[in-house]
This record gives C-alpha cells, structure tokens and sequence, in this order.
C-alpha cells in the first residue's frame, strides 16, 4: 500500500486528469497500458493513442498472437508512430478451463504442441516489433515426480530458447499464484522461476516477474527481485487484493519503482490489472495512481 504522504501526489493527479487536462510529461518509466484501459477513449488504435498523450511509452496484448495479421500490422504502426515499446503477448496461450498443457507429463504430445506455438510467435513477434513473449510453463501432473516435471520444463524450455534466441527474442516465463487465481499451475513463484532459467541457461528464456502474483504467493518482492534478477526479463504490476491499479492495495509501489530507477531498469513493466473505477473517471484514476508512483 502507499505510504500516506502518497495520497496527496494520487489525488492531485486525479484532480489534474479530471480537469481534462493531457499528462503529457512521459513517464520515467515504461509503464504499458493495454486495450481495456483506456476503453472510453475508442478502439484499440484509439486508446494507443490517448495512452501516448498520457506520457505512457509502452503498450502490451496478450491476445495479440490471435488477432489478424492486418491488425498486428495497424497495431504495429500506431505504436512506431508515437514512438512506443510493444511488451509481451502469450506466445503459447494454456487451456484455463482444462488445465493444459502439462509440461512435465509422460506423454511428450503437450511439449511438442507447445514448441509450435514458440514456432509461430515468432513471426507475431516481428510484425509487432516485440522482445518478450510471454510462456505459461504447464500445470501438475500429480502422478509425476514434481523433479522429474522440472527436469522435463528445464528440457522443453531450453529447446523453445534455441528456437527464439537466434531471432533476437526472448520467452519470459511467468509465476502464477494458486491461492486466487491459478490452482494447480506447475511454475508459482519467481524464486521457481529462477531455478528453472538457470537451468535452461538461455538469453531467450527469462522470468517475467508479475508482482501481483507474487505479493499473494510469497510477498517479499524486493529482496527476491535482488536475488533473482539476473534472470527477471520482464516485468508486471497490479495491486493486491483487486488486482487493480497501484495504490488500491497493500503493495507499495512507490517503493518497487524507486527500486527499478536504482536499478536503472529500461525495460517494459506491464500495467496487468483492471482500473478499480469504471468508466473514464476510472481511467483518470489510473494515470493519476502511475504519476503519483513515478513521483516519488
């Protein structure tokens, strides 16, 4: 959560915002909206666009691997123009309500389906201009050694980095909480993350760390980033509980991107979470809560 004295910097900035005014000082930082953040704004090319105006230099999709060719291109475009970094999409998008793929299982099927959709992003990738694709490592197999499942993770990993790296591009695997949203995901934390990059031992394998996740699962965020970030490629933020905008919750991120700027950090960090407020009052609060962070 904030400390108190950042109330003051979040409500000037919605009082800023509401007054219609453009934040148009960029972020120290690269926070990247995604379509839905800014949905009153207009369509997909719309919202990049006001994003932009904002200040914001980034932008993510998760769905972008499913959309069509010619809307990755005029996505691409929108981007290039306003001078703005395209973040992760799912290269591999699991089965939610099935609980697949199940990487560590002794049917290597999954792992080979998985690998194609390594295969085909890359072509995504270089449409939209992207570095980091996103990769969900599986679920448990309870009939499997959980040992015996890293090993085979560690394996199928190491081959989608030899497929990816000579592309100049990079997988970030990503930790997902059990207690609220992912029950019986095989990768659950960053510290499991790490050992598995560092057993895959590639530059196109990286940990995407999403602190939302991690906050639940663990807590502890800034000293397991220090532990682990030679292998942290990426990163995600959303407040907890809600899992919306910093400032909602009891995650103090003012502190982490205080963190991030010693750390001298030029990467991505995607904004994965809802606004907390519908509607463009809720959209306000958004760049309101991002300025009071960058802030400080």
């Amino acid at each position: 959560m904030l400390a108190a004295g950042a109330a003051l910097p979040l409500a000037a900035g919605v009082a800023r915002a509401q007054g219609g005014g453009s934040n148009a000082a960029r972020f120290s930082l690269g926070y990247a909206p995604h379509e839905g953040s800014f949905a009153s704004r207009g369509n997909r090319i719309e919202q990049i666009a006001f994003a932009a105006d904002q200040g914001f230099t980034a932008w993510e999709d998760n769905e972008a691997a499913g959309r069509t060719i010619d809307e990755q291109v005029a996505m691409a475009k929108a981007l290039s123009s306003r001078g703005m970094t395209m973040g992760v999409f799912v290269a591999s998008m699991p089965k939610w309500g099935q609980s697949r793929p199940i990487l560590g299982a002794n049917d290597g099927a999954e792992r080979e389906a998985f690998l194609a959709d390594v295969r085909a992003s890359i072509d995504v990738a270089k449409r939209l201009n992207a570095k980091h694709m996103t990769v969900v490592t599986g679920f448990l197999d309870s009939r499997v050694p959980l040992d015996i499942q890293t090993a085979r993770v560690i394996d199928v990993m190491r081959r989608a980095g030899d497929i990816v790296a000579p592309h100049g591009l990079v997988l970030v695997m990503e930790p997902l909480n059990t207690r609220t949203n992912h029950p019986g995901v095989y990768m659950q934390s960053i510290p499991q993350g790490y050992a598995v990059a560092r057993g895959v031992n590639s530059p196109g394998v990286k940990i995407l760390a999403d602190l939302y996740h991690e906050q639940i699962q663990s807590g502890n965020l800034i000293p397991t980033m220090e532990l682990c970030w030679s292998e942290i490629g990426y990163l995600q933020f959303g407040d907890n509980p809600g899992r919306n905008e910093p400032g909602t919750g009891e995650i103090n991120y003012a502190g982490v991107t205080r963190w991030l700027r010693a750390r001298r950090y030029a990467g991505v960090i995607g904004m994965e979470h809802g606004n907390s407020v519908r509607g463009r009052a809720g959209e306000d609060r958004l760049i309101a809560a991002y300025r009071a962070i960058d802030a400080l």
